[in-house]
Formats: structure tokens, C-alpha cells, sequence
């Protein structure tokens, strides 16, 4: 069974700049209104997803146990937390950001945010602290930032020590090539 929200449909590089679709855009991708991941998730982020996957297994195995046994709220309480912890798993595999010609969609865990490109004034690389995958610890690494009109404070979309990129220097580097090329095409100055 393919799962599209895991793959990115091309990665982008420079032969891709000389490339042009059927609306004469050159970006990596053909159908720009379809929401689209422009990177491939991490080995961290699908480490933490097997795990979650491999231990909601495991309750799912209780929750039959329990019900032969004759538990059946029991099984019933296993059963349900076995659906969420894969509900979370699918949820972790799918965070990460999106674009399509509507605008820059960020999924985080619990939440999703979507910000069309009308009301965005950049997308830029920075150097700043960062949290490493996501803990409370920061180290110094590099951010790729969201900066909105009437805003002051820039929304940080990645960073290089996220479950994305710890360790994937040149993914980072090729991912936020490709979502400055997606905002410089469709954000109004």
C-alpha cells in the first residue's frame, strides 16, 4: 500500500531550475494546487513512528488476550489506546510542511496552520538557537524561518536539528532551496 505523505515526488536540485512545467514555473513539482511535502521525513521522526507503531502491537495483543480471557472493558480500554498510539504514529510520519500554490501549510503533532502566500513577507535561512529534536535543550544551528506581514516575531518552520534533519546537512540545505523557490513564485512583494 503506498503512502504518499512519506515520499517527496522529486527532490529539488539545479537541473530542476532549467525544468518548467506546463505553467512555465520551475519548481519541483507538476500539479502546484495539490499540497505537497518537498522533503522526505527523517530518520528520526520514522524511528519514533515504528516505535509508537511496534508498541501499539503489543497492546493490541493485550486487548485480545484480555478479551479471550473475558475482560471485555478491559479489552475495550487496551483496544482504544492501541488506535491512538497509532493515530499519533501516523500524525508524527505526516508533521512537517507543506506547499502548494494556496499558500504554506505547517503540521505540527497537535495543530496545523496554514498561512496563504498573500500574507507572507519572507521565507529565510537563519543562524539562531535551535531546539534539538524538539526537547527543551537548544544548540546553535540554522532555522528556516517564516516571516509574515504584521508580524514581528519570524515563525521557525525547520531547523537542522529536528527529527527531519539531525544529521542531514545537505537535505536541510536542499529543502529549504526548494521552499524559498516556492515562496519567491507564488508570495506577492
Amino acid at each position: 500500500m503506498p503512502l504518499p505523505f512519506l515520499t517527496a515526488d522529486r527532490t529539488f536540485d539545479a537541473d530542476d531550475a532549467n525544468d518548467t512545467n506546463t505553467d512555465g514555473v520551475a519548481l519541483p513539482f507538476d500539479d502546484h494546487d495539490q499540497w505537497r511535502r518537498p522533503y522526505r521525513p527523517g530518520p528520526w521522526r520514522v524511528g519514533a513512528s515504528a516505535v509508537l507503531l511496534l508498541l501499539a502491537s503489543f497492546v493490541l495483543l493485550a486487548a485480545v488476550i484480555t478479551a479471550v480471557a473475558g475482560a471485555f472493558s478491559g479489552a475495550v480500554v487496551c483496544a482504544v489506546f492501541a488506535l491512538t498510539l497509532i493515530a499519533l504514529a501516523l500524525r508524527l510520519l505526516r508533521a512537517g510542511v507543506w506547499v502548494s500554490r494556496h499558500g504554506l501549510r505547517r503540521v505540527a503533532l497537535l495543530s496545523t496552520s496554514t498561512v496563504p502566500w498573500g500574507r507572507i513577507s519572507a521565507v529565510r535561512t537563519a543562524q539562531q538557537p535551535v531546539r534539538w529534536l524538539g526537547l527543551p535543550r537548544t544548540v546553535q544551528g540554522q532555522a528556516l524561518l517564516l516571516v509574515r506581514q504584521g508580524k514581528s516575531e519570524p515563525l521557525p518552520l525547520l531547523t537542522d536539528h529536528n527529527g527531519d534533519f539531525l544529521g542531514r546537512v545537505e537535505a536541510f540545505d536542499r529543502a529549504t532551496d526548494t521552499l524559498e523557490a516556492w515562496a519567491s513564485e507564488y508570495r506577492t512583494p
